[in-house]
């Protein structure tokens, strides 16, 4: 690119994301963004990437829906905002500090919305509040700056998973900069290698090759670097807790070796060595646990050892290094070769299953089978890892129903789900409390059925929200339960996915609905 560039206009950017969330096609929402992106200043690319992912680069903004809902003023007629006049009234809620900064933040608030039309201020609600689903997933966008670049795909994605940042190869990409140059570097964390997903340990072992299968731990995921004997640990989302996992600092500045980049997870354990619940690992990153609960950690994966990268060596290379370094800490699995005592199919899969056994009998999520020949594809969900956990099946019912937004605008979507509670624990006896949302599995049939009926049960309507009779049964997939204060059950659903209706010749009376007991039963025991 030549020349200098004027800010985009935000309403490019709410268009493109809207164009992007209105295609079921990849291609479409690459070229809607790629369209946008081509005409970003190098140096804002940030600012745009990161508002079409909603995740500004200023990181939390302290904004919520009540915030929103009390300082809205109505909206501008005509567009006028640029991606540099949001950027600086969030760099303004991110930094205000000190006397007079709730006036400040609050004028800079609503004279960001008053200029917004009321597409943009619904594109800058759902990112100031965390709620952006317009279709502009990581990987698509990657794509489009690929595209927009005039850069291959492939490249974008290496330099995206190496510098773990996707805005700062969105601006050295625009920029014209050689993204072949950017490595793996010691004490800059990368994205993590994702999973696909399967319904059994025998069809994950049957689509790849050797493997290993390994614990799934119900943990918090970690890249732990060392650099000069400097020990620096990562979450999943690359932000630095070293602070927090001092037990991890310890154990990583002791091992053998130069420079590391290990990945791994860590949780808490209980004093039989179970896993305890989630939230107890979690309070530990949330700074309400000061170490009482100790954490343990376990690694499956080395990138970086003996002075060279090795996220493109075979996982086969990278498991027998890492053994070395690691010892103990090594998470607990088995590797299943193709050949020699457990060749066929049958023994494959029965090697894969015991492991999965043992893993759930040990208190973990499942397993993660992985082939042994795969490099490491950072950020990346392919098919050369995928989790296997056990799925479970409630029937719950539809107690309200949002209005959706994006591709769903027009419909109603997001499903407030409820338990029965026959003793009255949480309201009168025979009723129903909360116990999640969901959004998940909507298919565009299931999405136009619900639309039209929830309507003609609709006992309240807030503009947002319709409280709907309780009597509408669905049979709800989730892959467990936690227990959480944010619903009235003091339980959350972990995944929660549609998988029917419970209608028609299928029907069943919400008074058969499980109840809230049924849920509880699922929680993981506490230490």
């Amino acid at each position: 690119m030549s020349g200098p560039q004027a800010s985009p206009a935000l309403s490019a950017l709410v268009s493109a994301a809207a164009d992007a969330a209105a295609t079921r096609s990849r291609t479409a929402k690459i070229a809607a963004l790629a369209a946008v992106l081509a005409q970003v200043p190098p140096a804002q690319a940030p600012v745009v990437v990161g508002l079409l992912l909603g995740s500004p680069v200023q990181g939390r903004l302290g904004v919520g829906w009540r915030t929103v809902a009390s300082e809205r003023p109505a909206p501008a007629a005509a567009a006028s905002l640029s991606v540099a006049d949001v950027d600086e009234a969030f760099t303004v809620l991110a930094t205000a500090r000190g006397a007079g900064s709730a006036a400040r933040r609050t004028a800079a608030l609503t004279d960001l919305l008053g200029r917004a039309t009321a597409t943009e201020q619904d594109f800058l609600v759902r990112v100031l509040t965390g709620e952006m689903r317009t279709g502009a997933l990581a990987g698509v966008l990657t794509d489009a700056i690929g595209q927009a670049a005039a850069v291959p795909v492939a490249v974008v994605r290496r330099a995206a998973m190496l510098s773990g940042d996707l805005g700062a190869t969105a601006r050295a990409a625009l920029a014209g900069e050689d993204l072949a140059r950017i490595t793996l570097t010691p004490g800059v964390p990368v994205q993590p290698m994702l999973a696909a997903s399967a319904p059994s340990v025998e069809e994950a072992v049957a689509a790849l090759g050797p493997v290993s299968v390994e614990y799934k731990l119900d943990g918090a995921r970690l890249q732990v670097h060392r650099v000069d004997g400097v020990v620096r640990a990562y979450t999943r989302s690359l932000a630095e807790v070293t602070d927090r996992v001092p037990e991890v600092v310890e154990l990583v500045g002791g091992f053998p070796g130069g420079d590391l980049v290990l990945d791994g997870e860590t949780l808490t354990l209980d004093a039989d060595g179970r896993a305890r619940p989630f939230q107890d690992t979690m309070s530990r990153f949330g700074g309400r646990d000061t170490g009482d609960r100790p954490l343990s950690v376990s690694f499956f994966d080395v990138l970086y050892a003996q002075d060279r990268s090795l996220v493109d060596a075979p996982l086969s290379d990278r498991h027998e290094l890492l053994q070395a370094i690691v010892g103990p800490a090594l998470i607990p699995g088995a590797l299943i070769p193709g050949g020699g005592a457990v060749d066929g199919p049958a023994e494959r899969a029965r090697a894969a299953r015991d492991t999965f056994d043992a893993a759930l009998a040990a208190g973990h999520e499942g397993v993660v089978v992985k082939a042994l020949g795969a490099p490491y594809a950072a950020g990346r969900r392919g098919a050369d890892w995928i989790k296997v956990k056990p799925v479970y099946t409630f029937d719950l019912v539809v107690l309200a129903v949002e209005r959706g937004s994006g591709r769903r605008t027009g419909r109603l979507s997001n499903l407030h789900l409820g338990a029965r509670d026959p003793d009255g624990r949480f309201g009168d006896a025979g009723g129903f409390v909360m116990v999640g949302k969901t959004f998940k599995g909507l298919t565009d049939d299931l999405l136009r059925w619900q639309t039209e009926f929830f309507p003609t049960i609709a006992t309240g309507d807030d503009g947002y929200v319709l409280t709907l009779a309780p009597e509408t049964v669905v049979e709800v997939a989730i892959d467990g339960v936690q227990r959480s204060s944010r619903y009235p059950g003091g339980l959350a659903l972990r995944f929660a996915r549609v998988k029917r209706y419970r209608t028609g010749a299928d029907a069943k009376p919400a008074a058969h609905a499980d109840t809230v007991d049924d849920l509880l039963q699922r929680l993981p025991p506490q230490g």
